[in-house]
């Protein structure tokens, strides 16, 4: 049996990007979205979600390269000296992570308080993940963990890759995602600890996600081979479909044009077939 989670990360970052997300779901293969509590159209992606009841909404925790919704003067191991943001950098976060550098505490209040705020504007949270999947590393997972059951939430993301999940032939024609590749085969040597993690929790998760390594290059042609190339399971593929307008300008992001490219592989009538043919269930956290 394989059943796919399609989610959309970055729910309320612009208003285009919420935009491209409804209809990658109305007229597309998109079955789930996380919300980012603080961003700017935040407001607006809460409205679009109660107005989608079949879109599965998760919460896209930021502890990343973002403002947090609690007060930074409490979060200097997340932040730092008088920094009102969070660190840009996913490299300084994660090493702080791995020499003992953050304050568990801090974590799990800032997001207790992100899923808090979601909660209480009416949005039912099927799952979370987070920005730049900074919860891959256990320093951060513990925390995140006992602020999704403090606040009910049942699912979380798996964020490994499968072993192989592209064929050999399409990485070699992409030396962009040589680096990428590597990375990913690295970190998979912490998807035991996760797994371990979130069963003491007492939380779900899938069989492991889609399409990580390949952001910022995700078009038709991975997508597909991504389809042909699904193992058994219950599987996530993470995505960014976005318009590249004026307001995705004003915000700090590395994906830009690669997000239009996204939507139209997602409302693909080619992308369906594939599925279909592959007989691939399509599905949220809510079913997991």
């Amino acid at each position: 049996m394989r059943r796919l989670i399609i989610n959309a990360d970055d729910f309320g970052l612009t208003r285009g990007v919420n935009r491209s997300i409804v209809e990658s779901h109305r007229q597309g293969v998109l079955t789930s979205a996380t919300l980012m509590a603080g961003a700017p159209a935040c407001a607006e992606a809460v409205q679009l979600a109660q107005q989608n009841s079949k879109l599965g909404v998760g919460c896209h925790v930021v502890l990343v390269d973002g403002a947090p919704v609690g007060d930074p003067a409490r979060l200097r191991s997340l932040t730092g000296p008088a920094a009102a943001e969070f660190t840009s950098s996913i490299g300084t976060l994660a090493r702080r992570a791995m020499f003992g550098r953050i304050d568990q505490d801090e974590v799990e209040s800032e997001a207790r308080l992100q899923f808090q705020k979601l909660l209480n504007d009416g949005v039912q949270l099927t799952h979370f993940d987070s920005h730049k999947h900074a919860h891959l590393f256990p320093a951060l997972l513990e925390p995140l963990l006992r602020a999704a059951r403090a606040c009910g939430i049942r699912a979380v993301r798996n964020p490994f890759e499968p072993p192989r999940p592209l064929l050999t032939k399409v990485v070699r024609k992409r030396p962009n995602l040589w680096k990428r590749y590597a990375q990913a085969r690295i970190l998979r040597e912490w998807q035991p600890a996760f797994r371990r993690l979130v069963a003491k929790a007492g939380l779900k998760t899938d069989s492991g996600t889609l399409g990580i390594f390949v952001t910022g290059v995700l078009d038709q042609q991975i997508l597909e081979q991504l389809i042909a190339e699904m193992p058994e399971g219950t599987w996530e593929l993470v995505c960014h479909p976005g318009y590249d307008d004026d307001d995705l300008r004003l915000v700090r992001t590395r994906l830009r044009a690669s997000r239009e490219v996204e939507r139209e592989a997602l409302t693909s009538i080619e992308t369906r077939k594939r599925l279909e043919a592959r007989q691939i269930e399509l599905i949220s956290y809510r079913e997991l």
